[in-house]
């Protein structure tokens, strides 16, 4: 409203600034409420065991989620990180079982991730065909190269120091220790939150997905971000193969099946409008730890899996609806 006598728009009340916040980061309030209720119904949530497996079991998907992010800022999708996660999993174990050095087998998987994502996004910007396409054939082409590379077998007999990458515990406070694969997570969303938001990379980001047209009219190279931010979707896709690979302390072809959707959620979930241009890492680190707070939860509890799907697919569901009012409130509807 304005003021009739100077034109001005009033500051608004301490409360009406207070609801704004919470809708605007509601994944946080969301993720607050879900631990008090966790911390409620089992006394063992808060114990430092059960919280640093909750940093451990989040890490695959969070790391892929990470990537899937910048993907979605700039209006687009990726199906293939499962594939490709997969993938790269059984690559870094092929190459490990073959007398392959450590460092070199990780250099060369890293590699392939970003060459399948930069591969899509080049088909993507360049072709101008739908990332959902294009990423669809992803999924189904990299799951293919998955089982091809073995026929299907999984490969053990990995080096006792890879296995190291994801069980090493670090000391994070007296008496709290977070597993490294739990740490690479934290580290990872930081950095990617700072590229995000303190670069002219990450602002191009925003204003491809926001309005592609005006940002390239603008001069920006709308096309190489997009390449970039599948690269980096595909990179992020083989670091989660590598953790899990490490994790499992063997290569399996059937691993990651259905990690796209978990990424997917927790995006969505995080804040990320899937229309692109808003949202952030943030909102992302807070949704997949919710997400996994809740299987937590379920398990501590003794619940099934069905009690698991039903209330993620609900709250899911509620965070969309919520991201919605959001956009059209700010006149993105």
């Amino acid at each position: 409203m304005t003021d009739t006598i100077t034109g001005a728009t009033p500051a608004p009340s301490p409360a009406r600034r207070l609801v704004d916040l919470a809708i605007e980061y509601n994944f946080i309030v969301i993720f607050l409420i879900v631990v008090v209720c966790a911390a409620l119904l089992s006394e063992n949530f808060l114990t430092g065991t059960n919280i640093a497996n909750l940093f451990q079991q989040a890490a695959v998907t969070g790391v892929v989620a990470v990537g899937m992010t910048f993907v979605i800022l700039t209006g687009n999708i990726d199906l293939s990180v499962g594939s490709v996660c997969a993938l790269c999993g059984m690559l870094i174990a092929v190459l490990l079982a073959g007398g392959t050095p450590i460092w070199a087998a990780l250099a060369l998987t890293i590699g392939a991730g970003a060459l399948c994502g930069a591969a899509m996004g080049a088909i993507t910007a360049l072709a101008q065909v739908p990332s959902f396409i294009v990423t669809l054939a992803g999924l189904v082409s990299f799951r293919g190269l998955t089982y091809l590379m073995t026929d299907g077998v999984p490969v053990s007999g990995l080096p006792a120091g890879f296995a190291a990458i994801s069980s090493t515990m670090v000391p994070l406070a007296p008496g709290f220790s977070v597993s490294s694969m739990g740490l690479i997570f934290i580290l990872l969303c930081v950095l990617a939150g700072g590229l995000l938001r303190l670069t002219v990379f990450g602002e191009t980001v925003y204003a491809t997905g926001g309005n592609p047209e005006a940002a390239r009219l603008s001069g920006l190279p709308t096309r190489g971000v997009l390449i970039l931010v599948f690269a980096a979707s595909g990179v992020m896709s083989a670091l989660g193969g590598i953790l899990l690979t490490s994790r499992l302390r063997i290569g399996q072809p059937t691993a990651a099946q259905g990690l796209e959707l978990d990424a997917i959620a927790a995006v969505v979930l995080g804040g990320t409008s899937l229309f692109g241009g808003r949202g952030g890492v943030l909102g992302t680190f807070f949704a997949v730890m919710l997400l996994q707070v809740l299987r937590n939860i379920f398990n501590l509890l003794g619940l099934g899996s069905f009690y698991q799907m039903t209330v993620t697919g609900v709250i899911i569901i509620a965070a969309i609806l919520l991201n919605r009012f959001i956009d059209i409130r700010r006149g993105r509807g």
